[in-house]
């Protein structure tokens, strides 16, 4: 297969230089951020976006400038979580697009913030035929786009809530081979230990590095005695961390206030950080900064 740089000529349209030019922009933009974290499971459902949320508020807490793209094109949330309205106006400039802001001044982009309504969906062609490799190809440049287009500015963190699917980190891989590394989420349940078992293989095969594997919904907590009970039936996640040869970075217990809409500058670990389930969120982001300072 030919690429843009094997072609002999483009026949006047330019179109070399163009990718060119967007490849430098998005260099540019990459280059201002220090460390850029998936975080992904090849589960859906297991809390992932959550996660997402609260470790960039924990971050944020220590005094990191930290930004989140939501790369689940189809299916948004971390601007809601993060208080981020979905009528929200951007200021779109020359040089971009700035970021929504979200609590503790966390900057956010997401497919959310650029629909019409907040119950519009994504819809990527009109055409019911449309094969999958189309709708992918579209969906891969419109996450460049997001990447290249936003204004992210100076970084210590960018998180990428990752959709769910281990085939999705191949288009981040292709846009960010810097990647710091994946934060892989899983439940105890033996469907989800199995699928992102999965996704923990492939990243291994690609060198992709893995920062750690976390054990969402672990147990219940009562927000009333705080005492814990078991929510899913599964294996130990700490023994599929250790067959595979990765870091455990710790099990978050679930909490029924970890997923109620937040407001300006609250967010679950701002509001109960000496919970239960908050203590479990700041240990995996100790996890995650003594990974990319060992680097």
């Amino acid at each position: 297969m030919k690429t843009y740089n094997d072609l002999a000529s483009d026949g006047g349209s330019n179109i070399v230089e163009q990718v060119v030019s967007q490849q430098q922009k998005l260099r540019a933009r990459m280059d201002k951020i220090k460390h850029k974290v998936c975080l992904m499971s090849g589960k859906g459902g297991v809390g992932k976006s959550s996660i997402t949320a609260n470790v960039a508020a924990c971050l944020a807490q220590r005094g990191h400038k930290v930004g989140i793209l939501d790369a689940d094109l189809n299916g948004p949330s971390v601007a809601k979580l993060l208080g981020v309205p979905n009528d929200a106006k951007l200021n779109v400039e020359d040089e971009g697009v700035n970021p929504g802001e979200g609590a503790l001044g966390i900057k956010i982009m997401s497919m959310d913030m650029l629909l019409p309504s907040a119950d519009a969906p994504v819809m990527w062609t009109e055409d019911e035929k449309a094969s999958a490799v189309w709708v992918s190809t579209m969906e891969s440049t419109a996450l460049q786009e997001l990447l290249r287009d936003t204004i992210w500015g100076e970084l210590d963190y960018l998180l990428i809530d990752m959709p769910p699917g281990s085939d999705r980190i191949d288009n981040i891989r292709d846009l960010i081979p810097e990647l710091a590394g994946v934060v892989e989420i899983t439940i105890p349940s033996p469907i989800s230990q199995h699928i992102v078992s999965k996704s923990i293989t492939k990243n291994s095969k690609l060198k992709v590095p893995i920062i750690g594997l976390v054990e969402n919904m672990a147990t219940y907590v009562c927000p009333h005695c705080n005492e814990e009970g078991t929510l899913f039936e599964g294996q130990n996640v700490e023994e599929l961390a250790k067959t595979k040869g990765i870091p455990f970075l710790g099990r978050v217990p679930f909490d029924s206030r970890v997923s109620k809409e937040s407001g300006k500058n609250k967010l679950f670990v701002t509001e109960y950080p000496d919970s239960i389930t908050g203590q479990a969120l700041g240990a995996v982001v100790d996890g995650i900064e003594k990974f990319i300072q060992s680097k």
